[in-house]
């Protein structure tokens, strides 16, 4: 609602004004004050409700649950309940777990074997003086945790025998491998997974290194994975080509800083001055990838750049984002899909002011994603999902958009309250809110890219900037990595090194170096 026009009466004039109300005689002009003061009592009643909202908002960020789950929203009881689900069968001993890991969870550790003392296989029990002995299936098992620091060092010390009649120096020959390079593959897989994939800064890493005896400047750390990205960055490119080809697309930014970029002024726009890592995530295929990219361009810029290097002859894709016109893609065809949840969560700031109203809309996307959830338990194909929904979510979202609807033409909520404004965000952008119901393999919400998005504000907590547009594509290049690595279930430290143990296979070759299949063209034994 707009500002109300400013008219200044004085008190007896205004109590003159109810004595005429009272009495049914209004003077010519007490009509246009009539309206004023009523535009004004409307305009106050929207700026309190907006406060509330916010104010809510601010206490629900600092105080409440750190979830949007429905049983941390809903203060009263749930207009439905919920089905319950069915009791599972296992035993109860398998359903209470001890919540510790077992021997078989510690699948990197050193597995030392320890003979018996003074017994061996095929000798005589000792107990019983007539059975044999046998290796048992199962060992006994004893797991000792060691602290010790991320990076390891080893002193190698070469002896050097000189002899004491002609001075000639014999120097004892280093093992293999060692002597060539200071610092082994591995070590600038760690620093590159602490830094960009836990967000441990340079500087703090170095000062734990120099606590435990084993010094790493951050320069020098910088010099590591600087040199590592120039020996595996053909598989960032080859990524970015592959998720090119995906079939469905989720994208959205943060707001990023690039410390040789604040100042500047950007070429092609000068009046932008902002700087963000775009979030990217492709579904090709079975794979999963995740792309960053840092600097001035938002998202729908970034994923415009990478659809420039799709195969030409391939049908559309989807695209899953927010409702920001940023970003969608300039100049390419995709299926536009709105984020839920972004709907869903103006009725979550407007809750405090409208508990009734906003519940009856939460509590219907609940049941979509109650059917969603039955669709990933039973690991339904993107055509036998679609029908599903089409089922059982299609009656409750059109029930929900009639009663939006409704909210507005029955006047029952203020077009411009924080309700009215949720309502409208919902029926504005319904189609590509509603996707889900129309189109095989369309999600429901941008969750798994905000997930990935907390790599870069992870990032960006820990270590405050980049200092440069090239220390930026370092970060990208690694992030996209190891989060792709995460995303399929890989080990992001192991496929790191054997990217650099395979460097000159790689620059050939780099599709066959995707953290899906580098273990087809490096197996274990020769990393």
């Amino acid at each position: 609602m707009n500002r109300p026009r400013q008219i200044e009466i004085k008190p007896e004039e205004l109590r003159a004004l109810i004595e005429r109300v009272k009495a049914g005689r209004l003077l010519p002009g007490d009509e246009a004050l009539i309206e004023a003061m009523a535009e004004t009592i409307l305009y106050l009643n929207e700026a309190v409700e907006n406060k509330r909202a916010s104010i809510a908002k601010l206490v629900r960020m600092l105080f409440g649950a750190s979830t949007e789950k429905v049983k941390n929203i809903l203060t009263g009881p749930p207009a439905k309940e919920p089905p319950k689900d069915p009791a599972p069968s296992t035993p109860a001993a398998e359903k209470n777990g001890h919540g510790r890991n077992g021997a078989a969870s510690y699948v990197g550790a050193e597995k030392i074997r320890i003979e018996h003392e003074s017994l061996k296989i095929q000798d005589l029990c000792p107990d019983c003086q007539k059975g044999k002995l046998y290796e048992n299936i199962d060992p006994g098992v004893l797991i000792r945790v060691v602290g010790q620091a991320p990076l390891q060092a080893k002193v190698y010390e070469l002896q050097k025998l000189r002899c004491n009649l002609c001075g000639q120096v014999f120097t004892s020959k280093p093992p293999v491998g060692v002597g060539e390079h200071k610092y082994d593959p591995s070590a600038g897989a760690m620093v590159a997974t602490l830094k960009y994939g836990t967000g441990l800064p340079f500087k703090r890493l170095e000062n734990l290194q120099a606590a435990l005896g084993i010094p790493l400047a951050a320069s020098t750390q910088w010099d590591i994975v600087e040199r590592v990205a120039d020996h595996i960055y053909p598989t960032f490119d080859e990524l970015v080509r592959q998720a090119a080809q995906g079939e469905v697309f989720f994208n959205d930014d943060t707001t990023m800083k690039i410390l040789s970029v604040i100042n500047a002024k950007s070429e092609d726009d000068p009046g932008r001055k902002g700087v963000f890592t775009s979030a990217i995530l492709a579904h090709h295929e079975d794979h999963r990838i995740a792309l960053f990219f840092t600097g001035r361009k938002h998202a729908g810029e970034n994923i415009a750049d990478v659809l420039q290097k799709r195969a030409s002859g391939l049908a559309p894709p989807i695209q899953m984002c927010d409702a920001l016109s940023r970003n969608v893609p300039q100049g390419f065809r995709i299926v536009l899909a709105n984020c839920l949840v972004h709907g869903r969560r103006n009725f979550i700031d407007a809750m405090a002011a409208f508990p009734e109203k906003c519940q009856h809309v939460i509590e219907a996307l609940a049941e979509v994603y109650r059917h969603d959830e039955v669709c990933k338990q039973q690991t339904m194909t993107p055509q036998e999902r679609l029908s599903y929904h089409q089922a059982q979510s299609g009656p409750v979202m059109k029930e929900l958009k009639e009663w939006l609807q409704a909210q507005l033409d029955q006047k029952q909520v203020e077009p411009n309250s924080s309700m009215g404004k949720a309502v409208n965000y919902m029926l504005r952008h319904w189609d590509p809110l509603t996707l889900f119901l129309r189109v095989p393999g369309a999600p429901l919400d941008n969750n798994v890219c905000e997930q990935a998005l907390k790599k870069a504000v992870l990032h960006r907590k820990n270590s405050y900037f980049f200092k440069t547009e090239h220390g930026a594509y370092i970060g990208d290049l690694f992030m996209s990595l190891i989060h792709t690595c995460n995303l399929n279930g890989v080990n992001p430290f192991h496929y790191l090194t054997t990217l650099q143990k395979h460097k000159s296979r790689l620059f050939k070759k780099p599709q066959n170096y995707m953290p899906w299949n580098y273990l087809l063209a490096a197996p274990p034994e020769t990393t």
